[in-house]
């Protein structure tokens, strides 16, 4: 458990950890702000083309001999992005920490999957979600903090990576047998699964949550704090730490919530919360008015992404588990960097508020597929319904 909390706090570090720097490094590197996005999208993009291979190979061989050698690639690719000279070198090195960075996230979930059922696994999930936002929490007031010093000392943050990669190098108990379904049988039950209703609904609300995420709360949300209110790289982290803090809390508390309410009902309620909070941002004037609509932010995220994974992870047979989940981080990577993108575009061509009315629009359009999609209960393919059986 010590070596997945490690992975996941590892998993969040790439963006979370630099975002407030933002607004130094393109003044350093001499980029636009419409450009800036492209450090979450160069990084993201890769993760779309080699998580689902990891996956297979994850499942196919295990799960150690893809875990430990992305984390070294993390580390030392995202170390060589503090020595980046100009913007391009440093777009080079996110495109291979990206790499790195592709697997992290569907291996953590995957041996929670592997060890947990029914609702141990909603309480574990939910204790890895609060993990995730306390490093979504620290990261951004460390990497503000050390943005203080210089626009490249937050990457020097991805080093962390080096020892959890070592530490499951040799401490990792991991199944050594390899996945005996033939690759044709393999695929097609993937494929059977994967086109099922209710997930692509929930794989929809992913993406459309990562849109929110890292569009319009990490990059622009970050923007809007320094071009309107001009507020320190410190600053900037301090305030996007305080809505993790309140999401480590909710995500802590999932277990109990699942047990009181469903799922479907927390995603739901997060994606109403999406659409209300980015339609008040662009009025809000005085900074100390951000509280409320940053903690609530942090409720829905709480509430949101656990329920999600909790319910992918349990719909997913072991023996192609990772691979059905990367096809979710996939979604995500997607996700985080079309939305950037597209909000850059929107920056460029309309305005910073409207940035905020297309994220608001997002959260519409999640909140409608929740309700149209997300209804009843989603059945389990866990282990005792597993596929081998």
């Amino acid at each position: 458990m010590y070596i997945i909390f490690g992975v996941t706090l590892t998993s969040v570090m790439g963006v979370t950890s630099i975002a407030p720097a933002f607004p130094s490094i393109g003044r350093a590197l001499d980029v636009n702000t419409n450009q800036i996005g492209l450090l979450i999208t160069f990084f993201t993009i890769p993760g779309i083309i080699f998580t689902p291979i990891f996956g297979i190979l994850a499942d196919r061989f295990n799960r150690k001999i893809i875990l430990v050698p992305s984390l070294f690639l993390f580390g030392i690719a995202g170390t060589a992005c503090a020595l980046a000279d100009t913007f391009q070198e440093l777009l080079m090195f996110r495109v291979f920490q990206g790499i790195g960075s592709a697997a992290l996230g569907v291996l953590n979930l995957t041996l929670i999957g592997d060890l947990y059922l029914g609702n141990d696994r909603a309480t574990v999930m939910g204790y890895n979600g609060s993990v995730l936002s306390i490093g979504t929490a620290l990261y951004p007031a460390i990497g503000g903090a050390l943005a203080i010093i210089g626009w490249s000392y937050p990457f020097y943050l991805s080093l962390i990576a080096l020892p959890v990669g070592l530490f499951a190098l040799f401490s990792l108990q991991n199944e050594k047998e390899k996945n005996g379904l033939e690759i044709k049988f393999y695929l097609k039950e993937i494929k059977s699964a994967l086109l099922s209703k209710t997930v692509l609904g929930l794989f929809l609300c992913m993406f459309f949550t990562f849109i929110i995420l890292y569009g319009g709360y990490i990059t622009f949300f970050t923007i809007l704090l320094d071009e309107k209110f001009a507020k320190t790289s410190f600053a900037i982290g301090a305030i996007l730490s305080s809505s993790s803090l309140v999401t480590a809390i909710t995500s802590a508390q999932l277990g109990k919530l699942t047990a009181r309410f469903n799922e479907q009902t927390l995603i739901k309620t997060a994606a109403t919360l999406y659409f209300l909070i980015f339609l008040i941002i662009p009025s809000i004037d005085n900074i100390w008015f951000f509280a409320i609509p940053i903690s609530l932010f942090g409720v829905a995220q709480g509430m949101n992404i656990p329920s999600i994974l909790n319910l992918l992870t349990g719909y997913a047979p072991k023996e192609f588990r990772a691979a059905f989940l990367s096809v979710n981080w996939m979604v995500m990577r997607i996700g985080q960097a079309l939305g950037p993108y597209l909000l850059g575009l929107v920056y460029l061509y309309v305005s910073l508020e409207g940035t905020f009315y297309f994220t608001a629009l997002t959260g519409f359009l999640f909140m409608i597929t929740s309700l149209v999609v997300l209804h009843g209960e989603i059945p389990s393919a866990d282990a005792e319904t597993s596929i081998a059986s």
